[in-house]
């Protein structure tokens, strides 16, 4: 009998403990982590005791999990944007192949840094594009490979964050700040790019524009707290009001109609967006961590400053067209898709529900595509990636991306906030070119 596959993991937070870490536990004869790097000690107990680890194979940093040596096959990278690079490299130069949590860094040295050690060292680094992996982006995929639509002229792709989502992460949230995180199209889109990428090929050209335009001091008067929980006038009726959020469930009419059937109990929701707030999830508990922490300031004075609407348009090397519009202020969460080939156009829509419709041209028939149902975060995306990933370093199957590939849709964001910031067009061969230098400089440094 085949022994599971050993893994590491280091960084386990909402991603790397809950959506992918979990599929070790759904599939214990596939792959087991036999180590965690985790610095907040409550995250790494509750990890050891759910995968069964001994004191000695738990360590505060990654710095100590390399130094102890290898302890497995592949490595799985989940820290903050900014903490990437370092242990990611680290862990491909002790010998771990590594699947790294997107975006791959939050500069582009450091993206390019990091392909430029897999290639070097011969390690396999996949990118959590997860979407790839769901079966509703591999059929929009297949519809396009098989020519069903000819040749493909323009596109429009939106990511609509929903107003909650964009107030959450994005103005309270991790990813609030670009200093200390990433830019949105970035942190946000390098999944929307790198689909882009995958369908259409290589972008020649692209510009953009954006702004933060709601989420400032300017919006409200001066009558306004710093907290929600401090006496707001408009908390009631305000829809970013933390309580209504994260204590009344107000924008989660479908989790709570779901919650037994999914087996989440609300008085203790041990799903995310809660499980960000507080180890204790009680209301108590989420009421105190509105009171004191993050999440409970008022999204009219916080310290963000990424952008809450983006627009990138793009003219790729194949000659088409493509626009990817990337807002914060949508009713709900999904993404939306139109594909305009010359013998027919693709309607798309990836969310709650999911569809994909295809309008022939010649006969005006209207095709509904069967979808497969992929459960569980991003579509089945999450899992995928997992099992994917397993079976590559079981040689069993190849990349269905390369760390190259994945590259190609961060030098576009990177280009894209360029071009936002500077009022121009980038022409992507001449900043793919000044990417790799900037990382031989990187890299040449003392």
């Amino acid at each position: 009998m085949t022994q599971p596959l050993e893994l590491v993991l280091i960084g386990a937070g909402q991603r790397g403990a809950y959506a992918y870490a979990s599929y070790a536990l759904a599939h214990p004869e596939e792959v087991r982590f036999v180590a965690v790097a985790e610095p907040d000690p409550i995250r790494r107990r509750r990890f050891a005791e759910e995968h069964d680890l001994d004191d000695s194979r738990c360590f505060a940093s990654w710095e100590e999990l390399i130094a102890a040596g290898q302890l497995g096959q592949g490595a799985l990278v989940t820290t903050q944007d900014q903490l990437h690079v370092e242990p990611a490299v680290a862990a491909m130069e002790a010998g771990y192949h590594v699947l790294l949590e997107k975006p791959m860094a939050h500069t582009l040295e450091g993206c390019v840094r990091l392909v430029q050690t897999a290639e070097r060292t011969g390690r396999i680094l996949q990118i959590c594009h997860v979407l790839r992996y769901s079966p509703f982006w591999r059929k929009l995929h297949q519809i396009l490979e098989e020519g069903r639509l000819g040749e493909i002229i323009t596109v429009e792709h939106r990511e609509n964050v929903a107003y909650w989502h964009m107030a959450h992460s994005f103005v309270r949230g991790n990813w609030r700040n670009e200093a200390l995180s990433s830019p949105m199209i970035l942190a946000k889109c390098c999944h929307d790019l790198d689909l882009l990428f995958w369908n259409l090929g290589r972008c020649k050209r692209l510009s953009s524009v954006g702004s933060l335009l709601h989420f400032r001091a300017d919006q409200v008067g001066p009558e306004i707290p710093n907290r929600c929980t401090d006496g707001c006038p408009i908390e009631p009726e305000c829809p970013f009001s933390a309580p209504g959020i994260y204590l009344e469930y107000r924008p989660f009419r479908r989790l709570v109609e779901r919650a037994a059937e999914r087996g989440i109990d609300l008085e203790r929701p041990n799903v995310w967006p809660f499980t960000v707030l507080s180890h204790d999830l009680s209301r108590e508990g989420r009421l105190r961590a509105l009171q004191t922490g993050p999440y409970g300031r008022c999204v009219y004075r916080c310290d963000n400053d990424v952008v809450d609407h983006q627009v990138v348009t793009m003219e790729l090397e194949s000659g088409a067209s493509a626009v990817l519009v990337m807002h914060g202020h949508s009713h709900e969460e999904h993404r939306s898709m139109r594909y305009d080939g010359t013998r027919a156009t693709l309607r798309a829509r990836f969310g709650d529900p999911s569809e994909i419709t295809i309008h022939h041209h010649a006969s005006g028939r209207v095709e509904e595509v069967s979808l497969e149902e992929g459960g569980g975060g991003h579509g089945g995306g999450d899992h995928g990636v997992m099992a994917n990933f397993v079976q590559v370093l079981r040689g069993q199957a190849e990349p269905l991306t390369s760390a190259r590939a994945s590259l190609e849709s961060h030098l576009m964001a990177f280009a894209a906030e360029a071009a936002r910031r500077q009022n121009r067009i980038i022409e992507m061969d001449e900043f793919r070119a000044q990417a790799e230098a900037l990382a031989q400089q990187e890299g040449a440094s003392p």
